[in-house]
C-alpha cells in the first residue's frame, strides 16, 4: 500500500468501502426483487385465476351432470321432485358461466373457446331434453333417450377438453412457479455469498487500515501506563490515528506536569490535614468546656440572682425585681441553649450503634418524655401499627419528641391531638406526624429548619429554635430526609427512614 494511500482519513477509507458494497448490494437486491416480482406474479397468477378457474369448471361439470341426473330420473319416474337436480343444476350453471366469466373466459382466448363450445353442446342437449320433461309430455320413446345420450356424450366430451386444457395451464404455472422460485433462491443465496466476502473483505481491510494502528498505539499507551511513563507514543496509520497519538502524547506530557502538582497540593494537603485533626482536638476541648466549665458560671448566676430575689423580697422596688428576673430567665435560656447546641453538635460526631427497633417504641418512649406537657395541654398523641426501622434510638426517639412536642407547644383553641403514621414508599418508611395546631404558612416550609429560626417571640412561645434543624440532622443522619407537607390539610411533618431487607414485608396501618 502506498504511502499516500496509508494517509487517507478513516472517512475516506470508509466512504470506499461503503460505495463498492453498496454498489454490489444494490445489483444483487435488483435482481433479487426482479425474482421476488416474477415469484409473485406467478403465484397470483396460480393461486387468483388459475385455481379458480378449474374450480368454477369443476363447479360447471356438476352442475350439468346434476341436470342429466334429474331429466333422466324424471323420465324414468316421471314424478316432478325428480327435476329438482335439473333445476338446481341449470341455476349453477349460472353461477359457474358467471365465474368464468369474470376470471377471464372471454370469447377469443383458449379458456373463452373452451367454454362456448361446452354451453353450445350443453344448450344443444337441453334444448333435446325440454320437450320430454314439459308439463304433460308423453313418455319418451327410445329414440329420444338414445339422442339425448348421444348429445350429452358430446357435452362431456367437451367438458374434459376444457378440464385437460385447464389442467395443462395449470401445469404451466407451477412449472412458472417453480422457476421464479429457484431463481429467488439463486438471488438469495448470491446476496448470501456476497454479504460474506464484502464483510471478509471489509474486516481484512478494516483490520489492516485501522484494527492495527489502533492495536501498536494501544500498545505504546499500555506500556505507559504501565512501566515507563515517560516513554514517548507515537501514532501512525489513518489521519485521525496519527492525530489521536498526539493527543495522547500531549496528554501524556500533560500528566506529567500535572503529577508534579498534585504531589506538592498532597504535602500541602497533609499538612493542611494535621492543622485540621488540631482544630477538630480544640474544638472537642471547646464543646467540653461549654458543657462543663460554661455550665457552672451559669448555675452560680442564676442562683445568686435567685437568692438576692429571696433575700431582698419587698425591699426593693418593681423595676429592680424586674431586672433580676430577667436576670435569670436570661442564664436559664443560656443553659438550654448551650445544651441544645452540644445535642446538635454531637449528631454523627460520634455514631452509635444502630439497631432494629420498634418505631411504635419510640413514639411510645417520646410521649413518656412529654407526660407533663401532654397533661397541661390536654393533649392526645395516637399512632398505628408502626415499622421496624435500624436507627440509634435515643436520636430517633429525640425527633418523634421534639415534632411531638412542637405540635404540644404550637396549639390552638381545641386541645392538641397528634397522630403518627407510616407507609412503604419503595425502598423507604415515610413517617408523617400531623397536629390539629396553629399551622405554618408554606412560606416558611424550609425556613424553620435553620438554627435558631423562630416564626413568634419567646413571650408567645418558648424555645430556642434548634429543634427542627436538629431533627434534619438526625434525620439525615440515618440517610433520609425531612419536609414540611404544605398540601395536607393539617400541619403535617414527614421524614423518611431507610427500610431494611427484613421489614419489605411489614405493612404499617394508617
Amino acid at each position: 500500500m502506498s504511502t499516500d494511500a496509508r494517509g487517507w482519513s478513516i472517512r475516506r477509507w470508509l466512504t470506499l468501502f461503503a460505495v463498492a458494497e453498496a454498489v454490489l448490494l444494490l445489483a444483487a437486491l435488483a435482481g433479487g426483487a426482479i425474482a421476488m416480482s416474477n415469484l409473485t406474479a406467478a403465484r397470483n397468477g396460480l393461486l387468483d385465476v388459475i385455481g379458480p378457474q378449474r374450480l368454477a369448471a369443476l363447479q360447471l361439470s356438476t352442475a350439468l351432470l346434476n341436470q342429466e341426473t334429474g331429466v333422466r330420473g324424471y323420465q324414468l319416474g316421471r314424478q316432478p321432485d325428480f327435476l329438482t337436480p335439473y333445476t338446481d343444476g341449470v341455476r349453477e350453471q349460472a353461477d359457474a358461466v358467471g365465474q368464468l366469466r369474470q376470471l377471464g373466459a372471454v370469447p377469443g382466448t383458449r379458456i373463452g373457446d373452451d367454454l362456448e363450445t361446452v354451453l353450445r353442446a350443453a344448450t344443444e342437449w337441453q334444448a333435446a331434453a325440454a320437450p320430454t320433461i314439459a308439463p304433460g309430455a308423453p313418455p319418451v320413446t327410445p329414440a329420444q333417450i338414445e339422442r339425448g345420450r348421444t348429445l350429452f356424450d358430446a357435452v362431456r366430451g367437451s367438458l374434459d377438453t376444457q378440464l385437460d386444457h385447464l389442467a395443462a395451464v395449470r401445469d404451466s404455472g407451477r412449472a412458472d412457479l417453480d422457476r421464479a422460485a429457484t431463481v429467488l433462491t439463486s438471488m438469495l443465496v448470491a446476496v448470501a455469498v456476497l454479504v460474506a466476502l464484502l464483510f471478509v473483505v471489509l474486516f481484512l481491510g478494516l483490520r489492516r487500515v485501522i484494527t492495527r494502528p489502533i492495536l501498536q498505539l494501544a500498545g505504546e499507551v499500555r506500556h505507559v501506563a504501565d512501566q515507563d511513563v515517560r516513554r514517548p507514543v507515537n501514532g501512525s496509520g489513518p489521519r485521525e490515528i496519527a492525530q489521536l497519538g498526539a493527543d495522547v502524547e500531549a496528554m501524556r506530557q500533560r500528566i506529567l506536569d500535572e503529577v508534579a502538582e498534585l504531589e506538592q497540593a498532597h504535602a500541602l494537603l497533609d499538612r493542611r490535614t494535621r492543622e485540621l485533626e488540631r482544630s477538630n482536638a480544640d474544638l472537642e476541648q471547646f464543646a467540653y468546656v461549654a458543657s462543663h466549665d460554661l455550665q457552672e458560671p451559669l448555675r452560680k448566676v442564676a442562683s445568686f440572682c435567685q437568692l438576692l430575689q429571696r433575700r431582698y423580697a419587698g425591699l426593693l422596688d418593681e423595676r429592680g425585681e424586674q431586672y433580676i428576673e430577667f436576670a435569670v430567665d436570661g442564664a436559664k435560656r443560656m443553659q438550654i441553649l448551650i445544651n441544645d447546641l452540644l445535642a446538635f453538635s454531637r449528631v454523627g460526631r460520634k455514631p452509635g450503634e444502630h439497631v432494629e427497633v420498634d418505631a411504635g417504641r419510640l413514639v411510645d418512649d417520646a410521649v413518656a418524655n412529654l407526660e407533663v406537657a401532654l397533661s397541661l395541654s390536654a393533649g392526645k398523641v395516637e399512632h398505628g401499627e408502626l415499622p421496624e426501622v435500624r436507627v440509634e434510638p435515643a436520636l430517633m426517639t429525640a425527633v418523634f419528641q421534639n415534632l411531638i412536642g412542637n405540635a404540644l407547644k404550637f396549639k390552638g383553641e381545641t386541645p392538641p391531638e397528634v397522630r403518627v403514621t407510616a407507609e412503604r414508599d419503595g425502598g423507604d418508611w415515610v413517617f408523617s406526624v400531623s397536629d390539629n395546631g396553629i399551622g405554618i404558612d408554606a412560606e416558611y416550609a424550609e425556613r424553620v429548619f435553620a438554627l435558631f429560626q423562630r416564626l413568634h417571640t419567646r413571650s408567645a412561645y418558648p424555645g430556642t429554635g434548634i429543634g427542627l434543624a436538629l431533627c434534619r440532622r438526625i434525620v439525615e443522619y440515618h440517610g433520609g430526609r425531612i419536609w414540611l407537607d404544605t398540601e395536607a390539610e393539617s400541619t403535617t411533618f414527614r421524614f423518611t427512614i431507610p427500610a431494611g431487607e427484613d421489614n419489605g414485608t411489614h405493612d404499617a396501618g394508617a
